[in-house]
């Protein structure tokens, strides 16, 4: 959701996040009247309902304070709406963008979705290490490309079964010699340990249904034909948190940059064992600059996460604290120590994460075919495929190079199939296949048509669902009605106020000099504080503060064989903002205090009394502040331009 959706939705959070218990009356009396506008009980209750609890809103005085944030929210939308903004472009494009993101859960198989959860976590649970052999194939191959490379795949899979009495061949070089993944060059096809999630759904799904030692029928993927051989199957090692120091090895590096390189993390490995602290010396020492800043520490990592040795190397170590040898990755010299160590967590505790991941992932095409496959039977769907084969004579060279027209289909113009009463004709399809058409390989015409048929029908089904969630679902309903509100509501009020106030400068510094009272410093300490190596340097500077001396002069006498010698910070102090002044907060020189091996003193100068703040110190409050002022009297006019009456008969029904 963007910024601005965050912030409309904030506008009306008094409103919607209200606890309230609406009493059974009828939805569609007339609660209040905005101007010409009616509101229902319904209405009302549909913002209320929403967040209703054990708590009860039933003091008078509580629901008089509903009823007027409810109102002035009324007041914004009548005029929005009377200003014509529900009518621009602008507004019905984001109102439909929103509405495609509202749509979403409506339009897929909540059931099935739940399943993928389940299977998803149950499967996190295990840990699949397995090789695998890939031939290539794109997944709108045409048809004889596709045969050629599933054809590549099984003689493949033939020589590992050792098929007509043929020995049978090694996976790995067997992978090593064919597979068109480029990385079984270097590791035979050895995929390493991997758990759900982590691969394409389909070689998810063959991996976990196929035993240890066994050799999978070829499997397609978005990538082309696979075997897959399961090599073993381990519980989950969950995630760990390490602290590491790297020692980079570049590419380029010359054999004395090798050997450099070798000497320095011997050198810190020494010290970690030493005793010296592990986050020191990577804030000091490690390459990996990002991590190092933290003292060495990397986020959670599991399985598939990081290079094959550090994994192995990090999950080895036993107990927190515990801190590796040196080893080697492709990045460079490495010492890693555990921090901590948790396994898989429970279900509901990473239940919203599991759903973002699932529908990012192949697998939420399912919860959508399920639930186009009961839009098709609640709607009574049938369809004639001989319709649909009428288009491979009018399909030409065009086509495939992106510029067909539906023209060419004129004369094709029967009801392909019908959803309810809806009937959707060849004409339909036709400017669906101009509108979806696109640059391709030359093939037949029923390969060209009959997938973008099945598109069609699909996305048809999908449209026709969303076209009516309004009518099924009035929970759908009412959260539009929340979102178009919304937006007219951020249009204007950043009209109105936002924007009007951070413009409308000389309304702005008109308003604080008529309130700037309300903006006042607290009394304040002109204040140092002066820092000192030791005992010896705070007395000199004592002495030299005594004779007059200027911050400047004595910083050049001071520091004049080491620029450790003296710090000062020097500025006005407000109260609570630093324990040491608060504690020395009159005029004058305090007493010495020690503090992490340095010498520290206050020189308090003056205090100052209360005063205004100028305008550029105080004009985030003062916008603040004028926003509120402006509002009021935009609520008050609109007040005056659309009356507003509440019955109070229908208002004490709901408590």
């Amino acid at each position: 959701m963007n910024t601005k959706a965050i912030r409309f939705l904030t506008l009306t959070v008094l409103v919607l996040g209200s606890t309230a218990i609406v009493a059974q009356t009828n939805k569609d009396a007339v609660l209040m009247t905005v101007g010409d506008s009616k509101v229902t009980v319904a209405e009302f209750e549909n913002v209320y309902k929403k967040n209703s609890g054990k708590e009860s809103a039933t003091e008078k005085k509580s629901l008089d304070n509903y009823i007027e944030l409810f109102t002035n929210f009324k007041l914004k939308v009548k005029e929005a709406e009377e200003m014509k903004l529900d009518t621009s472009a602008a507004f019905k494009n984001e109102l439909s963008g929103y509405r495609k993101q509202l749509a979403q859960p409506y339009l897929t198989d909540k059931d099935v979705n739940e399943k993928l959860l389940k299977e998803a976590y149950d499967r996190l649970q295990t840990e699949i290490r397995a090789s695998h052999i890939l031939i290539k194939c794109a997944e709108n191959a045409l048809p004889k490309d596709t045969l050629a490379a599933y054809s590549k795949i099984l003689a493949l899979h033939d020589q590992l079964l050792g098929k007509k009495g043929a020995a049978r061949a090694d996976f790995g070089v067997l992978a090593k010699a064919n597979s068109e993944d480029p990385s079984a060059k270097d590791n035979d096809g050895d995929l390493g340990y991997f758990t759900a999630l982590q691969m394409v759904y389909p070689f998810e799904n063959v991996a976990y249904s196929t035993k240890v030692g066994e050799i999978s029928m070829p499997v397609r993927t978005k990538f082309g034909y696979h075997l897959i051989k399961v090599v073993d199957r381990r519980p989950a090692q969950g995630e760990i948190l390490v602290s590491h120091i790297m020692i980079k090895t570049p590419k380029d590096m010359t054999k004395e940059d090798s050997i450099n390189g070798v000497k320095k993390i011997e050198e810190i490995y020494q010290k970690v064992k030493a005793g010296e602290n592990f986050s020191d010396l990577a804030k000091q020492f490690s390459d990996d600059k990002a991590s190092g800043a933290k003292g060495g520490e990397l986020p959670w990592f599991g399985t598939n996460r990081m290079p094959a040795e550090f994994e192995k190397e990090s999950f080895a170590l036993k107990n927190n604290g515990d801190v590796s040898g040196i080893f080697r990755t492709r990045f460079g010299w490495h010492i890693v120590k555990r921090i901590d160590k948790r396994g898989v967590a429970a279900f509901d505790d990473m239940k919203g994460d599991l759903k973002s991941k699932v529908a990012r992932d192949s697998r939420s095409q399912m919860g959508r075919t399920s639930m186009i496959a009961k839009i098709k039977s609640e709607c009574k769907f049938k369809d004639n495929l001989k319709l649909r084969d009428e288009f491979y004579p009018v399909i030409d060279t065009n086509f495939f190079n992106g510029a067909w027209k539906s023209e060419k289909a004129a004369k094709l113009n029967k009801v392909m199939f019908a959803l309810n009463d809806k009937k959707y004709t060849q004409v339909d399809f036709a400017r669906y296949l101009e509108s979806h058409q696109s640059k391709r390989a030359k093939s037949d015409a029923k390969s060209a048509i009959d997938p973008m048929y099945k598109q069609f029908v699909d996305e048809t089904c999908i449209a026709y669902e969303e076209a009516r969630l309004d009518q099924k679902f009035p929970e759908f309903r009412a959260l539009m009605q929340e979102y178009r509100d919304g937006i007219l509501l951020f249009d204007l009020t950043d009209k109105k106020v936002w924007s009007k106030a951070v413009k409308d400068t000389s309304g702005l510094k008109e308003f604080y000099e008529k309130n700037k009272q309300n903006y006042l410093w607290e009394q304040r300490a002109e204040a140092a504080i002066y820092t000192c190596a030791d005992e010896k340097v705070a007395n000199e500077v004592k002495a030299m503060l005594k004779k007059n001396k200027t911050q400047k002069e004595i910083l050049d006498v001071i520091n004049k064989k080491s620029q450790l010698n003296l710090q000062v910070e020097s500025k006005l102090f407000l109260p609570k903002e630093n324990s040491f002044v608060d504690a020395n907060w009159n005029p004058g020189i305090s007493a010495n205090k020690k503090e992490n091996g340095k010498i520290m003193f206050v020189e308090v100068k003056k205090l100052l009394k209360p005063e205004p703040k100028a305008f550029n110190e105080s004009k985030g409050l003062v916008t603040a502040d004028y926003q509120n002022y402006l509002e009021k009297e935009w609520i008050e006019s609109l007040k005056k331009k659309y009356p507003v009456t509440v019955n109070k008969e229908v208002l004490s029904t709901i408590q």
